[in-house]
């Protein structure tokens, strides 16, 4: 993962960061060159397909070195950042890297050497002999530290600080447009939904920090973003383009191109947790034969058991959770429906514990949080788990082996208000039980006519683990334990 470059300068690479991650992007450095953190500190947070990540280095030392800006994306195995480790400073040790090489490549670094630290402290008499030789002196700062500055070579691009941008962008060779100065500290990163829309307004050279977001907390969303530039291009300033790759309208455009048909959509790139999702439907879609069953429930008797239950003190328990330890009840009944099937070898391969996937819609998008071992949990500790499951989740900051490893999803789609679904089962998974809402219906009770609670509960199987019979099975005894919560007492 890492290799000392000589006998102190240490180099921390991207570790794997999940099962089947083989890259990530840079959304916010937390530490900056020259900055001294212990061994275990994050450095780094970055964005996988499966959820936000601060990277922690396995290195206590000044940092000499970060490699790639805010928005690069990095293989895994690449190189962060470079570590000084004892010798009681960084510049006695001299550069590990030549700094003067493009910024956000993998591989080079983004900020000076020790070196080139140590001369950034320079007097007003150095900084006009250096703008003289053609360098550009590029400011680098964040709320947390004081600003720094260092040298970028003739003929390179200058690399953003902690808040993604540049002050002066680089047009050619030592070229630079308007005025270089140093960066006045930032307020800290902007709070925006994704990477792209920081990427986006990057494009487009709109300062964030100018835009008021619209979600929550002020979030800045892409709509926000698109909202400007469009306010822009129609004071014919920029264009509205979200693909234009410098955010300017060419002086002339050639007729054949302003003739063509274009289209006013937006371009979403799949990618990140949207990307993943995409994969993993498209594969679950064309590899499993997947079948639905569906049958209305009388949710009446659950209703009032939760209610006595969180009526008579404690922590308060709630109806995902019910629903959960109902779940894993059946499939203690129905182990066929907690396997997978190893396309490979021809096998199903019938798993003995359950780790109970449940979606999450997010800001970032759906993601599936796991509760590792559901079948050991009571009401009381699957509440506790789905709680901080999904206050993660809505953060952004699930873990890897927090997404990933369910043989089983429940999906709680009555949250939007509709009855019923016929989900994509969760690849390599091999069902999903879908519950819609509960809500006042005519049913018949007792013999008699009445208002119940009612619940339409669903269930997508992969029909090549099981026929009909044992996926009808599984449902009716969920729904047996929803109209009647007693029938769990069997199992307890």
């Amino acid at each position: 993962m890492a290799h000392a470059s000589d006998g102190h300068v240490l180099e921390f690479k991207l570790p794997d960061l999940g099962e089947g991650l083989t890259e990530a992007e840079i959304v916010r450095w937390l530490v900056e060159v020259g900055d001294v953190v212990a061994v275990d500190q994050p450095v780094v947070e970055v964005e996988t397909a499966k959820a936000m990540v601060e990277v922690p280095c396995p290195y206590g030392g000044v940092v000499t070195a970060r490699f790639g800006e805010e928005g690069t994306e990095l293989p895994v195995g690449a190189p962060l950042v470079t570590v000084t480790v004892g010798g009681g400073g960084a510049a006695a040790d001299g550069p590990a890297r030549d700094s003067g090489t493009d910024a956000g490549a993998a591989g080079t670094p983004v900020a000076g050497t020790p070196a080139a630290a140590a001369a950034a402290e320079t007097s007003p008499a150095a900084e006009t002999k250096a703008e003289g030789s053609g360098n550009v002196l590029v400011g680098y700062g964040t709320s947390e530290a004081p600003a720094r500055r260092r040298r970028v070579r003739p003929g390179h691009q200058a690399a953003t600080g902690a808040s993604g941008r540049a002050n002066g962008r680089v047009r050619g060779a030592g070229a630079v447009d308007g005025p270089v100065r140093t960066a006045e500290p930032a307020d800290g990163p902007v709070p925006v939904i994704s990477p792209l829309v920081r990427r986006l307004a990057r494009q487009h050279d709109l300062d964030l920090r100018e835009l008021t977001g619209s979600g929550p907390d002020g979030l800045i969303l892409r709509a926000d973003v698109e909202y400007a530039l469009r306010a822009a291009a129609a004071q014919g300033g920029r264009t509205a383009d979200p693909e234009a790759g410098t955010g300017r309208v060419p002086d002339a455009a050639p007729a054949a191109v302003s003739s063509a048909p274009r289209s006013d959509g937006t371009r979403v790139p799949l990618k990140g947790v949207r990307g993943a999702v995409a994969d993993k439907l498209s594969r679950s879609r064309r590899e499993i034969p997947d079948a639905t069953c569906w049958v209305d429930a009388d949710a009446t008797e659950l209703m009032r058991a939760r209610t006595a239950m969180n009526a008579s003190g404690g922590p308060k328990i709630s109806l995902v959770a019910l629903l959960a330890r109902i779940c894993t009840a059946a499939l203690a009944r129905f182990p066929e429906l907690n396997s997978t099937v190893d396309t490979d070898a021809r096998e199903i391969v019938r798993l003995d514990r359950v780790h109970l996937g449940f979606a999450a819609q997010t800001d970032r998008g759906l993601v599936v949080p796991v509760v590792r071992d559901a079948q050991t949990r009571d009401a009381e500790a699957l509440t506790a788990e789905f709680a901080r499951l999904t206050e993660a989740a809505r953060a952004g900051r699930l873990t890897p082996g927090e997404l990933t490893g369910g043989t089983f999803t429940l999906n709680n789609y009555g949250v939007f208000g509709v009855d019923g679904s016929t989900p994509i089962i969760n690849h390599p998974e091999a069902a999903m039980l879908g519950v819609g809402r509960i809500v006042p219906k005519p049913w018949v009770h007792e013999g008699e006519l009445a208002v119940r609670q009612v619940v339409q509960l669903s269930l997508t199987f992969d029909h090549r683990v099981c026929d009909g019979g044992t996926a009808g099975g599984f449902l009716r005894y969920v729904a047996d334990c929803v109209e009647q919560p007693a029938v769990l007492l069997r199992t307890l």
